[in-house]
């Protein structure tokens, strides 16, 4: 039982650094847009739109 001597305020520190480190994500804004990071990961930005074909280069057919 001498072991909770150490281990209670370990815990109470362990849990005031926590709460610390919550309340300073939501002081500095992590949590202000929750929907952007998620349409971000759905939107494809690495597509490029379709060339235009050169003038005089023979029309395409269609895929």
């Amino acid at each position: 039982m001498d072991v909770l001597i150490y281990l209670v305020p370990l815990a109470l520190l362990l849990g005031l650094l926590g709460l610390g480190a919550f309340v300073w994500s939501l002081n500095s804004g992590q949590y202000d847009d929750l929907d952007g990071a998620a349409w971000r990961a759905i939107l494809d930005d690495d597509q490029l739109p379709p060339k235009e074909p050169k003038p005089d280069a023979p029309p395409r057919k269609p895929d």
